[in-house]
């Protein structure tokens, strides 16, 4: 059964300011509760798509591969491996409003192993909920 997250939230920064964090990958860990950050492959010169990043936290370490970008607008990722899941895409979408932005992060994905999919919903939607306020924080300091 396929699984969905979705948080939104307004951000009282300017947008040029949150896509900055959310566009380079190194700083996930200054936001996030990422331990660390590896670039497997960098982003197309061109399209700016394709980079390959591997984020580590805890013993866990998941490969994503950037495969939508849009300045200011849209980042969206997909995951390579590293959690017994399919499918699963993340989009993140800012919308300019007044001085800041309304962001929305919406993920999609199946559980790989039957009755599963609740569980890595539970558990991803709380770190894809502090993301969003980490991110958030990090954009007032900035």
């Amino acid at each position: 059964m396929a699984q969905e997250i979705d948080v939104s939230r307004r951000i009282d920064a300017p947008p040029a300011a949150v896509w900055a964090l959310l566009d380079d990958s190194s700083t996930w860990p200054d936001w996030t509760s990422i331990d660390s950050f590896e670039l497997e492959r960098p982003r197309d010169e061109e399209t700016g798509l394709g980079e390959i990043r591997k984020f580590k936290t805890g013993p866990v370490t998941v490969r994503e591969e950037i495969v939508e970008r849009t300045t200011e607008r849209r980042l969206s990722y997909r995951l390579l491996g590293g959690l017994p899941v399919r499918d699963y895409v993340a989009v993140i979408d800012l919308a300019p409003a007044g001085e800041g932005i309304d962001l929305r992060w919406h993920t999609t994905f199946d559980g790989r192993l039957p009755a599963t999919g609740w569980f890595f919903r539970a558990m991803l939607g709380k770190a894809t909920r502090d993301f969003v306020s980490g991110l958030a924080d990090a954009t007032r300091a900035v």
